[in-house]
C-alpha cells in the first residue's frame, strides 16, 4: 500500500479503509457474532451437543425455570439464526470487494482467491489446534462458489439460493443415505453400527473435553471431526452456499448501502421474516413434543425428515432476516444508531473476536482451562457469556483507537496483499507538524 502522503493508484487492490466502511454491517456482524458465541456456549462448550438425546431429556426435567425457558427458547431465538447471518455478510462482504475491483477496472479474482486461501489456513488451525466447531475454513472453501455466480443475473442468484437452501439438504441427505433407502445388503446393519460408534466417539470427545489436556482434545477432536462431525454438517454446505449468494445479490442491490431508499423493502423483510420465523419454529417444537412423547415415531413416518429439513431453515432464514431488518430499521433513528454502533468496532475486528470467543469459550469450560463444562446451567452459561462479550467490546474499541485493524485481520490483510499493511493509527495532526520544518 502507498505511503499516506501519496494517493493509491486507482488499480491497485488494498483493504477497505475506516472511512469507506459501512457502519451499519460492521454493527450486524457484531450482533451475529454476540449469538454466536452464545450458540457455541450453550451446544458446545457446555458439553450438551455430545450428551445422547434421553440424557439431555433428564438433564432438562430438573433444571430450573430460567433454564428451562432458556432451553426452550434457544432453537427458535438463537439456534442457526445468527450464523445465518454471519454467512449472508460474508457473501455480501464478497459483493464490497467486487463493486471496488469493478471501480478499479480490475478482476476480482486473484485478491479474493488469495483471501479465502490465507482464511483456509487460519480455519483449519483454528479447526485442528483450537475449536473443532470452525466455520472460518468452510466459508474459505465455499467462498470459491461464489466466483461460479459473480456474474449471473439477480435472479439466477436468488432461484440458486432457494434451491440451494431448501432443496439441497434434502438432496444431499438423501445421496449419504442411498445404500439404506434402496434396501442395500447389510445397510440397515452398517447404519446401526455406524451410530454407535458415533454415540462412542461423543462420549469419548465429552470426557476428553471436559477433563483431557490439550492434546487430548486435539487429537480426540480431530478424531470426532473426520469421524462424524464433518459428515453431519455436510448436510449444511449447500445451505452456507446459498446464503453467501442471498448476501451477493443484497450487495449488488446496495440495500445496505442505501437503506434509507428501502425502508419499505426492510419493514415487509422484518414483518414476513417474524411470521415465517416463528411458524416454522413452531412447527418444529410441536413435532419435537410429539417424538419426545412417544405419540409419533421417527420411522414411522419416512417423509418427515424431508418436509422438517426445510422447514427448519425457513425458520433460520425467517428470524434472521427479521433480526437484520429490524436493526437496520432502527439504525434510521439517530438514537437508536448511536446505542447500536456500539457493537461497530466489535464486527470491523470480526475475525479477531471471533478466533477470541473460542479462546475463551476453551479456557472457561474445557478441563485444562477452569473445566467448568457440564457444571453450570443454561442461564449461568448465559450471563457469563454476556460478561466475557461485553469485555470483547470494550477490548474492540480500546484497540482500534489506536490501531487500524484487528491483529488477526492485519495479518491476513498482509498476506493477501503480499506485504505488511500500515498498522497504527497516524494523529490527522502528525502530517502537519511534520511539514512545519521544512517551510524554515
Amino acid at each position: 500500500m502507498a505511503s499516506t502522503g501519496s494517493p493509491t493508484p486507482a488499480t491497485n487492490a488494498r483493504p477497505i479503509e475506516e472511512g469507506e466502511r459501512l457502519v451499519l454491517l460492521d454493527t450486524l456482524r457484531g450482533f451475529a457474532l454476540c449469538g454466536v458465541f452464545l450458540a457455541n456456549v450453550y451446544l458446545w462448550f457446555s458439553g450438551l451437543m455430545f450428551r445422547p438425546r434421553a440424557q439431555v431429556e433428564v438433564l432438562f426435567k430438573e433444571a430450573s425455570w430460567m433454564d428451562t425457558v432458556i432451553h426452550q427458547a434457544f432453537g427458535p431465538l438463537i439456534g442457526g439464526r445468527f450464523i445465518t447471518i454471519f454467512a449472508f455478510l460474508f457473501g455480501l462482504g464478497f459483493a464490497v470487494q467486487l463493486g471496488r475491483a469493478e471501480g478499479r477496472g480490475t478482476s476480482v479474482v486473484p485478491v479474493y482467491a488469495r483471501r479465502l486461501v490465507v482464511m483456509l489456513g487460519v480455519g483449519l488451525a483454528h479447526l485442528f489446534l483450537l475449536f473443532q466447531g470452525d466455520i472460518i475454513s468452510t466459508y474459505a472453501l465455499l467462498g470459491f462458489m461464489l466466483l461460479l455466480f459473480h456474474q449471473r443475473e439477480d435472479r439466477t442468484l436468488l432461484l440458486w439460493a432457494a434451491a440451494l437452501i431448501f432443496l439441497g439438504p434434502s438432496l444431499w441427505n438423501t445421496a449419504l443415505r442411498l445404500p439404506q433407502l434402496l434396501g442395500s445388503p447389510g445397510a440397515e446393519e452398517a447404519a446401526k453400527a455406524a451410530m454407535e460408534r458415533s454415540q462412542a466417539l461423543r462420549a469419548q470427545v465429552l470426557e476428553a473435553f471436559s477433563h483431557g489436556s490439550w492434546l487430548d482434545t486435539v487429537r480426540v477432536g480431530a478424531a470426532y471431526y473426520s469421524g462424524d462431525l464433518f459428515r453431519n454438517l455436510s448436510v449444511l454446505l449447500p445451505v452456507v452456499t446459498g446464503r453467501f449468494l442471498l448476501g451477493l445479490w443484497a450487495g449488488r442491490r446496495r440495500l445496505f448501502h442505501d437503506a434509507s431508499q428501502h425502508l419499505r423493502f426492510f419493514r415487509r423483510l422484518l414483518g414476513w421474516g417474524l411470521a415465517l420465523g416463528l411458524f416454522a419454529s413452531g412447527v418444529g417444537i410441536l413435532v419435537g413434543q410429539l417424538f419426545s412423547r412417544k405419540i409419533i415415531q421417527p420411522d414411522s413416518i419416512p417423509w418427515l425428515p424431508y418436509v422438517m429439513g426445510p422447514m427448519r431453515h425457513l425458520g433460520e432464514m425467517g428470524m434472521a432476516s427479521a433480526y437484520v431488518a429490524g436493526i437496520t430499521l432502527l439504525f434510521q433513528r439517530d438514537t437508536w444508531r448511536r446505542r447500536l454502533a456500539v457493537l461497530a468496532p466489535v464486527g470491523r475486528m470480526g475475525l479477531t473476536n471471533y478466533l477470541l470467543t473460542s479462546v475463551l469459550g476453551v479456557l472457561f469450560f474445557y478441563g485444562y482451562g477452569l473445566g467448568l463444562m457440564g457444571r453450570l446451567g443454561p442461564a449461568k452459561q448465559f450471563a457469563l457469556t454476556l460478561v466475557l462479550f461485553a469485555l470483547q467490546i470494550v477490548f474492540s474499541h480500546l484497540w482500534l483507537a489506536r490501531f487500524r485493524f484487528g491483529p488477526v485481520e492485519w495479518v491476513t490483510r498482509s498476506l493477501t496483499y503480499g506485504k505488511a499493511q500500515p498498522m497504527r493509527r497516524v494523529s490527522v495532526n502528525a502530517p502537519r507538524e511534520r511539514a512545519r520544518p521544512s517551510a524554515h
